[in-house]
């Protein structure tokens, strides 16, 4: 199971679907623009943006690739070497993309910083880091790195898209030149990406990719996300995070087709509004944002015409069958799955192709991925095959957007593998026709009275029931069971009843899931701790 595809060759994908370079070399940013120039993409639509106040800008292929040029210019004529790391801070804008992928092209190192974190958070990744660049805008260098900034002496250059400030200089004084840079040779293995996980169980960790993981994303645009010159996409991923940047702006563009982005929040017409103004083919979202448009209700969909929309995919955590089922009905499309980790780099199992969409499952492995269930002790693997057995996903080493490193963590990076696998600490199930159903991450499953309880299983039983908008789960002491399970449940409006609709859930888990797995506690709250990303720290629930 999880080697579905003996025809592949990453080596293949290599050569026949990127593009050859005259320098012999491998280049993300050169994938991404110049092999869609020469295959006469320059005039087609790349980058689709609406602004926050409703402004709309269209950049194409070529105008891109121009202003990318501008920024890798700027770079060199500011002495930012080979290897350096650029750092983004900031919302949503043109500027973060060209910046991202001028940073590439100079052959700079391009790390990606989520905005709504603190200055000590941000300090601390570009310490780890060594940002020798950064841009952002005025108000959040003023908030978030002035402060800190005696404290980063890498840091000499602080680029603006807007406003001025002591020490920092305009995005358009920056890209002034017009010259051309030197051009620079990137080798496939050379380290071009640097994203930084959230550190919600310890210090950040620094994740780098190279060059190479082109192929991957190239491939699993074209086959799991359906993406081709021309088809309109929209990921509403922060450029932030990992899908933000793999997802939000490589596969899209290194597959031509034309990317929506957005600068706006998450607001239920607006998105609806955009999907059906943009005629967006495939969308690629997260549970949690799936979950507040359930929330606003049939209403805020009423008169929109989402037609040429073809594909819905989720990622970042898991998506419990209601999702799919809510989509399907509201939207005519189910909301598909699609699994991976900052470390994979880009997708590695999905719900993709032809075949009918099973709610509440992974998929299978996408092409060039050996994926195995195993049970791991004592440095050795156990794989497991049957069905219904839980185990630990680990994927054979050798993927071209596997990981390199953890950033001065070397000792951490060897303890990632065990054999020739790359271990993720996620647990799942096969089942009985041979895609995965994910069970949680090891550190969070519940072991009560004997029995090992998944919370994402339960989460997605209690997440069907009517009165329940989002919820957590997480494990309690009991001096009897040891631990026993509890439910966090935010309700879409205050529970009348609260004691009623309390037992009324327990009941509904226990009619589905047994007593033996069904929660023994009940908590109605306002809000769920997350991590800036969405995802939910269960680890909090119980503080």
């Amino acid at each position: 199971m999880g080697a579905e595809h003996p025809g592949f060759s990453w080596r293949d994908v290599e050569q026949h679907g990127l593009g050859a370079q005259d320098d012999g070399g491998l280049n993300l940013a050169y994938q991404c623009l110049e092999r869609n120039l020469a295959a006469g993409l320059a005039e087609q639509e790349a980058l689709i943006w609406h602004g926050a106040a409703g402004e709309r800008r269209v950049y194409t292929y070529r105008q891109l690739a121009d202003g990318a040029q501008r920024f890798a210019r700027g770079l060199e004529r500011r002495g930012v070497r080979l290897a350096e790391r650029v750092c983004t801070l900031g919302p949503r804008c043109p500027e973060l993309y060209l910046a991202a992928l001028g940073t590439l092209r100079h052959g700079a190192v391009y790390a990606p910083l989520f905005s709504v974190y603190g200055p000590d958070p941000i300090r601390r990744r570009l310490e780890l880091g060594e940002a020798r660049v950064v841009v952002t805008t005025e108000a959040l260098y003023r908030e978030r790195i002035a402060p800190v900034r005696g404290a980063l002496p890498a840091l000499e250059h602080i680029v603006l898209i807007d406003g001025e400030a002591p020490g920092a200089e305009s995005w358009a004084a920056f890209c002034s030149d017009p010259e051309p840079p030197t051009p620079v040779t990137t080798g496939a293995e050379f380290p071009a990406l640097l994203h930084f996980t959230s550190g919600t169980t310890g210090p950040p960790k620094g994740v780098l990719h190279v060059h190479r993981a082109a192929a991957a994303h190239l491939s699993t645009g074209r086959e799991v996300l359906g993406l081709a010159p021309g088809v309109r996409y929209w990921c509403t991923a922060d450029p932030g995070w990992v899908t933000g940047v793999s997802y939000g702006i490589l596969a899209p563009l290194l597959c031509g087709a034309t990317l929506v982005v957005d600068e706006g929040g998450l607001d239920a017409r607006r998105w609806y509004s955009i999907l059906e103004s943009e005629a967006v083919q495939c969308w690629f979202t997260a549970p949690t944002a799936l979950r507040m448009l359930r929330r606003e209700g049939a209403e805020a969909l009423a008169g929109h015409d989402l037609s040429a929309l073809a594909r819905i995919f989720s990622t970042g955590e898991p998506l419990e069958p209601a999702l799919t089922e809510w989509t399907q009905a509201r939207i005519g499309l189910p909301a598909r799955d699609a699994w991976w980790q900052s470390e994979t780099g880009s997708i590695m199992t999905a719900q993709y192709g032809e075949a009918p969409v099973t709610p509440g499952r992974m998929g299978r492995a996408v092409s060039g991925i050996e994926l195995i269930l195993a049970s791991v002790e004592d440095g050795g693997v156990e794989p497991i095959t049957s069905a219904g057995v839980t185990g630990e996903i680990l994927i054979r080493r050798g993927w071209p957007s596997m990981f390199r490193t953890y950033l001065g963590a070397p000792e951490r990076y060897r303890e990632a593998f065990v054999e020739d696998w790359y271990r993720s600490g996620d647990l799942a199930q096969w089942d009985e026709s041979g895609e995965l159903r994910f069970i949680g991450r090891a550190d969070d499953v519940i072991k009560t009275a004997g029995h090992m309880v998944g919370p994402a299983e339960v989460e997605a039983v209690l997440n069907h029931h009517p009165q329940v908008a989002e919820c957590g789960v997480s494990g309690v002491p009991d001096p009897v069971a040891g631990t026993l399970v509890a439910a966090w449940v935010v309700p879409p409006r205050p529970p009348e009843r609260p004691e009623q609709l309390r037992r009324e859930l327990i009941a509904h888990a226990r009619q589905r899931l047994g007593s033996a797995v069904a929660p023994r506690q009940i908590h109605f709250v306002d809000e769920l701790p997350k991590t800036p990303s969405g995802k939910i720290l269960r680890r909090q629930l119980a503080t």
